[in-house]
């Protein structure tokens, strides 16, 4: 979906804030899991999370809940950046204080998956400034569409450039890349994108290998982008996946799974707290519980961040980089 951003703003679960409370941005991940976890939390389901997210409209706006015309977006792809290249800093292609200064050029492509991309509005405004290739996994039919046509509009150079949207970069000259998977992150392998044949592959813009072929899909990757997605996976389905994306890391030290969602308060005695919203069939999780999970995933939290610039009143956003 687009990214679990609609769900920003507190609310009472079954209110009528609902547009205030959720975005659908990478919104495509859902769980099969039914019921409730050991500690009596409902878990989500990942046809009533396509369903919500399926009414949406399928632009900024309706993966954001209605913050997608304002400054949010740019002010979240600009942290995102600044972020990624803390983490990365050959990544920097202008002088900074952060790019090595005998920075040795390097001919490997840098890889990057988008988990939950919805309208492709991480890749476009983030991945394709930073990395050479990026593969986009979206479930939501209506969003994958959407962003297939950006991408495809955006290598024959006839995409509309507005004041929110700008042609994709690197994809008209063959520089870059994006490769466009319809599927839930249950039954995606990011070792092997193309793996299962629940999953559908909708194509491809921009840079080909010189065979002509996806030879490239099997390649591991240097960045795992997941953002206001994974409220949508249930404890069990998160940490399953989170083992996953370890497994499919280029360089244990230098690859990096970002994790960007939206957080809850601990618990009243400092204990970790999920809370469902059967609104979108989505779980928020609060610091700890977002942690208690990387543990569980055999994953280490090396830098975290608050995303700072967002409207008043909106749920606390962080970043944790793993690895």
């Amino acid at each position: 979906m687009g990214g679990k951003f609609d769900s920003l703003i507190p609310h009472t679960l079954g209110s009528d804030d609902i547009p205030l409370s959720k975005t659908t941005e990478n919104s495509g991940k859902y769980t099969d899991y039914q019921g409730v976890d050991c500690n009596g939390t409902a878990q989500p389901d990942v046809e009533d999370g396509i369903q919500y997210w399926t009414t949406q409209t399928a632009d900024y706006n309706g993966v954001l809940g209605g913050f997608g015309e304002g400054s949010l977006p740019r002010i979240d792809a600009l942290t995102s950046r600044q972020f990624l290249q803390h983490l990365i800093p050959t990544l920097c292609t202008v002088p900074s204080s952060v790019r090595p200064l005998n920075r040795t050029p390097s001919t490997r492509r840098i890889r990057a998956l988008d988990v939950g991309a919805g309208v492709g509005r991480v890749t476009s405004d983030l991945l394709l400034h930073l990395t050479s290739d990026v593969v986009l996994l979206e479930p939501v039919s209506s969003f994958i569409t959407e962003a297939f046509r950006r991408g495809t509009e955006s290598e024959q150079g006839t995409l509309k450039p507005d004041k929110y949207h700008s042609q994709w970069k690197g994809i008209q000259t063959k520089e870059k890349s994006v490769t466009f998977i319809r599927g839930t992150l249950q039954d995606f392998d990011p070792s092997h994108p193309l793996g299962p044949s629940s999953l559908e592959f909708l194509g491809r813009v921009g840079f080909q290998p010189e065979d002509g072929q996806l030879s490239d899909l099997d390649t591991k990757f240097d960045i795992i982008w997941c953002q206001w997605c994974l409220g949508h996976l249930s404890d069990p389905d998160f940490v399953a996946f989170l083992k996953k994306c370890k497994d499919a890391l280029r360089d244990r030290d230098e690859s990096v799974i970002v994790v960007k969602e939206n957080l809850c308060l601990d618990s009243e005695d400092g204990q970790p707290l999920t809370i469902f919203d059967e609104s979108d069939s989505s779980l928020t999780r609060s610091d700890l519980a977002w942690k208690k999970a990387f543990v569980r995933a055999g994953l280490t939290v090396v830098y975290e961040q608050v995303q700072k610039g967002f409207p008043v009143g909106l749920y606390e956003v962080k970043m944790y980089a793993l690895r």
